[in-house]
């Protein structure tokens, strides 16, 4: 099975279990990857035959900043679902961190893999 990817997409959304996080947004940062068959897309030169990565960037720009969540296993697990939606797509990994959530530390996050 084929990969595409998506790698530190920096999202501003609604992310956290304090009050503060509730009200304002914050840096997510979301890396993907996705499996499906590029077979067709790469022998006809077609764009339609695979997973446009700017696409999927764009779903899932627009899917976080219109969500709230107060965990990221709550986002993840949804995001990863409305990914899977994707009928091309047959399995997702993919990884939420939040940078600025712990001060001592780089960034914090979780990562999962979900199949059809």
């Amino acid at each position: 099975m084929d990969k595409i990817f998506i790698k530190n997409l920096q999202v501003q959304g609604i992310l956290g279990i304090h009050p503060h996080e509730q009200r304002i947004p914050q840096r997510i940062i979301i890396t993907t990857t996705v499996t499906t068959d590029i077979s067709q897309a790469a022998k006809k030169d077609d764009i339609s035959k695979t997973v446009c990565y700017s696409t999927l960037s764009k779903d899932i720009i627009r899917f976080v900043k219109s969500s709230h969540f107060r965990t990221i296993e709550a986002l993840i697990e949804t995001l990863a679902n409305k990914i899977l939606e994707v009928e091309q797509i047959d399995s997702v990994w993919l990884r939420i961190e939040k940078p600025d959530a712990v001060p001592d530390a780089e960034t914090v996050g979780v990562e999962i893999t979900r199949k059809k």
